[in-house]
């Protein structure tokens, strides 16, 4: 059985032909279509269902989904809990009502499976309970809350025991391990991912999107002290690990109608780092991982790893060894700098060395923290506040008093986001009241011990971050109108404004020039970077002003694919791209605007103070195979990452993948199923993807090292 890699070298085997099998029967769909096929179940039958207030009707669903969804255990499997009902596939709870969901769900959070893990639920009872017996201090809403997370905790053994009846007689080995977790602390290794697993697959089950956070961290102490003890191999524990991430592919189907991809149920991992002592958690575990989505095309479960100059040079070579089969399975974060960008916006220093990510790269303190973005187009706002308005052009008198208008017009965005976020939710210093999210709640800090929902500021942190999209087509823009406009005056600014609103017909000449002559992001030159520097910096220091007492509001960098929705509403630009056009993705260069290599690239980039940009900036790079095979190759990859740390990068999400492939894919997608690319944020299978999207990963610019 051969796995697809971009490398010539084909993927390793270590796993075992079973083993195999059943990840090849999961990624082909075999789960998925089943999951789908089963649906959601029904409260059509529930009498008074509408009379009851909100959590109860949530705790109902819950409860029946744990009664009712149906079990699944494979002959392969070395954990068990199957999140088996397809409507949360599509991010709702899966229990209707006259045929519609009754209920939204979760995902851009990290749930604290650590401490669910280390605890086990029974202390997750005791501590609701003790905060219900203290009732004089709590309002009923905070009662029904607290209520809520113990019929959770019910509903949760409901499931738990139905897999315990299931599992007794055909598969002791399961049974074994369930009769212990996930509501008593785990005795070995092999029962703290059955934990974690469990934990998991039922908050899933339920229509959530968690990531899983470090589970090196808190899954390498119990294999470190296996390996002591002679409990346990290696290989059997790769088996166990492989068998968690297996499972979580269960959500794939054969045939998925084209989109954003199939892959994006926002389950990330972060591996390595410093621990709350500060030494390096770097162990069997994370090397574990690695082997894993080195062997397997897995990438429903995007890794990104903590790295910093004192890293393991172990771990930088097997990082580079995995990216080089591509998939974008594995991104990497400089760690120092993150440390000091969540200090400097007030997060403690021991809680910001947890430090995860939201299930896609902004990063957060995973299971103590409710966050959300907010995206918007700085593009827009330069073509359709600051160069035009109400549909006709402006003239400045110089490039000062252009960009001060943009500033403006940046900060007024900001400002609504902000202040609308903070009116809508909070109001006289309360909490107002969302849906239900106790399933979530359970394992988030905070909630237990305020007495409230994830939602209602339940959370230690409740972070909302604008994120500016378009940053590097604002920069290149703005260059474009300073040099030509203004500086070397070859035209007025209402020469080029008929140029853009004629969308460069009749003025091919400038525009080829504009192309083709002038150096633009991404190219590490300063001249041209200064301006999206600028843009980048301005922002991040408006946002840090809207820090409130129960909203920390920090900046980001981000599109997310969004320059797709973008291009039909954006107009031509200076710099010589047409209307409709797809753009900038995250904080990378335009694509077909960087000719100098990944480098120069970084270069650009690490020229903003991203250390501002709280939850993080990201920088996509796409490597040619051919540049990256052999020791030769290896090295520079290597090399290529510790400048990009040293250089004070934040993100870098790397895809090592030919446009050919692509190609070869999009015209027969049945031989290339497994194919995952890194879109952005997530990875997805390239043929999920619909054309648009498709399109989007192939003109990225592919570079040497």
């Amino acid at each position: 059985m051969i796995f697809g890699t971009a490398s010539k070298n084909e993927r390793p085997v270590r796993l075992s032909e079973s083993t195999r099998q059943f990840a090849y029967e999961s990624l082909h769909g075999k789960y998925g279509d089943e999951a789908v096929s089963h649906g959601a179940v029904t409260l059509d039958d529930v009498e008074d269902f509408d009379m009851l207030d909100d959590y109860g009707k949530y705790d109902i669903a819950v409860r029946r989904i744990a009664e009712q969804a149906p079990l699944r255990i494979t002959e392969s499997e070395r954990v068990c809990g199957a999140a088996t009902l397809g409507l949360a596939i599509r991010h709702v709870v899966p229990a209707t009502r006259n045929g519609n969901a009754v209920y939204g769900s979760m995902s851009h959070l990290t749930c604290g499976f650590d401490r669910a893990v280390n605890e086990g639920i029974d202390e997750y009872e005791k501590r609701i309970d003790l905060r219900l017996s203290d009732t004089e201090n709590l309002d009923q809403r905070q009662i029904r809350f607290l209520q809520s997370l113990r019929n959770t905790v019910a509903s949760m053994r409901i499931w738990h025991k139905r897999y315990l009846d299931a599992t007794k007689d055909s598969r002791p080995d399961l049974y074994e391990n369930l009769q212990v977790v996930p509501f008593s602390k785990p005795r070995n290794f092999h029962q703290a991912v059955q934990s974690l697993w469990f934990c998991f697959a039922f908050t899933r089950l339920c229509g959530n999107w968690p990531g899983l956070g470090r589970i090196d961290e808190y899954l390498g102490e119990y294999l470190k002290r296996d390996l002591r003890d002679g409990k346990t191999t290696l290989d059997e524990a790769r088996e166990i690990l492989a068998s968690m991430f297996i499972k979580g592919c269960e959500w794939i189907e054969s045939d998925t109608a084209p989109g954003s991809g199939d892959a994006q149920h926002y389950q990330n991992i972060v591996l390595g780092g410093l621990g709350p002592d500060g030494i390096d958690i770097t162990n069997e575990v994370t090397y574990l991982v690695l082997d894993i989505v080195e062997e397997l095309p897995i990438g429903d479960f995007p890794i990104t790893v903590r790295l910093s100059k004192n890293s393991p040079e172990k771990l930088y070579r097997r990082v580079c060894e995995v990216q080089r089969h591509g998939g974008g399975v594995v991104a990497v974060y400089n760690e120092e700098l993150i440390l000091k960008a969540m200090t400097d916006a007030g997060y403690r220093y021991s809680e910001a060395l947890r430090f995860a990510n939201d299930g896609c790269w902004e990063v957060q303190v995973p299971g103590k923290t409710y966050f959300t973005y907010i995206p918007f187009d700085s593009l827009s706002i330069l073509q359709h506040r600051v160069l035009k308005k109400d549909g006709k052009d402006i003239e400045y008198e110089s490039f000062d008093s252009l960009y001060a208008c943009f500033k403006d017009e940046l900060g007024k965005t900001v400002f609504d986001l902000c202040s609308g976020v903070q009116n809508a939710w909070v109001k006289d210093g309360k909490w107002l009241p969302k849906f239900p999210m106790s399933v979530v709640a359970l394992f988030e800090d905070g909630c237990i011990e305020n007495a409230r929902d994830y939602g209602e500021g339940g959370p230690v942190y409740n972070v909302v971050s604008p994120h500016i999209g378009g940053a590097p087509d604002v920069g290149n823009s703005l260059y474009v109108i300073d040099k030509l406009c203004f500086k070397e005056k070859r035209l007025t600014l209402k020469e080029l404004y008929q140029a853009l609103s004629d969308n460069w017909q009749g003025y091919e000449a400038l525009r080829q020039y504009v192309t083709n002559k002038l150096t633009y992001y991404g190219n590490d030159c300063d001249e041209s970077d200064s301006y999206t520097v600028r843009v980048i910096d301005d922002f991040a220091e408006i946002t840090h002003s809207y820090h409130s007492d129960e909203i920390m509001f920090v900046p980001g960098v981000s599109t997310f694919g969004r320059q797709i929705e973008w291009a039909p509403v954006r107009e031509a630009v200076p710099f010589g791209f047409k209307k409709g056009d797809i753009l900038s993705g995250n904080l990378s260069p335009t694509p077909g605007t960087d000719a100098a290599g990944a480098t120069a690239i970084i270069k650009s980039y690490c020229k903003s103070k991203l250390v501002r940009q709280t939850t993080g900036a990201a920088l996509d790079i796409k490597l040619f195979p051919s540049s990256v095979e052999g020791e030769n190759g290896l090295e520079a990859m290597i090399a290529l990452i510790k400048g990009f740390i040293a250089l004070g990068g934040f993100f870098m999400q790397t895809d090592v993948v030919d446009a050919e492939t692509l190609r070869a894919a999009q015209e027969n997608p049945k031989e290339y199923k497994t194919l995952s690319v890194r879109v952005s944020g997530w990875n997805a299978r390239f043929v999920t993807l619909n054309k648009e999207w498709q399109q989007m990963i192939i003109e990225r610019t592919e570079q040497g090292i």
